[in-house]
């Protein structure tokens, strides 16, 4: 029982980075990391490797349809960013499940007598870390900037107003990556994600995926969610200047409902300035590469190992669908 609270508490804390974590985009290969492992994802396949505590590695797979392909609408601007990401966090649900539940086994014991997280156990944590992540990054910068109207007047400007509740909110988020980085399980998860980034840069570069190559490569990739959630912070921060409400309520209301809206404004932004690297707009991205200082952190050659095992599976499985990617 200490050990499933513990490793619930675990999951826990890899959920609130879950969006950090994630590539957050449709593309030709991408990942996330996870508790000792990596999944990654191809086109229409992805696959969860993780490492056991007696140095095995085990795997998940499955093939996967893009929103986009299974429901039209989501070929359309804005809406095409929601679908990604709605498809995006739930892959990486079920990548962390997998590999929380693997961290819980016990050597020796049956399959059927193992301690597992349950489904109905996973949609809980993900109910309270919504209901955390609106607490955190609505409620606590709204209330903290009201309460500065009140002591400043100039504040009761809706864009003063705003821009200091956007500066809170990016504030918080900082403040939050940089104490969980300090935790021991955390800085192993970003060695993950660092492994994850160069396992990719290698694929990209068209280069054999080696362990050796792949260490080779800087672990801070333009297409990580680190970037992608920054990018949403400042977007929200514009598009809140523009809203008519003044009474708190109404405001928080309305910061909430327009998650999914201000997720496909700021997707569009980041898949607009990485074709157009030269752009104005390419410069949201910038803070986000800088802040992958943070959550992307060297990983030995095990992690690495354990990114490449998890990309051949993905890619295997992508070819038994008829798919034509082949690692070089």
């Amino acid at each position: 029982m200490l050990a499933y609270l513990r490793e619930t508490l675990r999951l826990f804390g890899h959920i609130q980075l879950l969006p950090v974590l994630e590539s957050g985009e449709e593309t030709l290969v991408g990942g996330q990391a996870v508790m000792e492992g990596v999944m990654m994802r191809a086109p229409h396949s992805y696959c969860v490797a993780v490492r056991k505590k007696n140095g095995e590695i085990v795997t998940e797979e499955a093939p996967v349809h893009r929103m986009s392909e299974k429901y039209p609408i989501f070929r359309l601007p804005v809406f095409r960013g929601v679908g990604t990401l709605v498809q995006a966090l739930s892959l990486g649900v079920k990548a962390l499940q997998f590999s929380a539940n693997v961290s819980l086994e016990e050597e020796g014991k049956p399959k059927e007598e193992q301690t597992q997280i349950s489904g109905w156990a996973m949609t809980l944590q993900m109910v309270f870390s919504f209901a955390f992540f609106a607490f955190m990054y609505k409620y606590v910068p709204l209330q903290l900037t009201s309460w500065l109207q009140g002591q400043y007047p100039v504040l009761e400007n809706r864009i003063l107003f705003n821009g200091v509740d956007g500066v809170i909110r990016i504030a918080i988020f900082l403040g939050f990556l940089f104490i969980l980085s300090r935790f021991k399980d955390i800085h192993r998860v970003f060695q993950f994600h660092g492994a994850e980034h160069k396992v990719v840069f290698n694929f990209e570069a068209r280069t054999p995926v080696t362990v050796e190559n792949a260490q080779q490569f800087v672990t801070w990739h333009p297409r990580c969610g680190t970037s992608f959630l920054l990018v949403v912070m400042i977007v929200s921060m514009v598009v809140y200047m523009f809203l008519p409400f003044d009474l708190f309520w109404q405001k928080m209301v309305s910061r909430v409902v327009l998650i999914p809206v201000i997720a496909g404004l700021s997707y569009e932004i980041i898949r607009f300035a990485a074709k157009r690297r030269g752009s104005y707009l390419a410069l949201l991205t910038a803070p986000g590469l800088w802040l992958q200082r943070i959550t992307t952190q060297p990983p030995d050659d095990a992690a690495v190992g354990v990114a490449i095992h998890a990309l051949n599976g993905a890619m295997a499985l992508e070819e038994k669908q008829g798919g034509e990617l082949v690692i070089a």
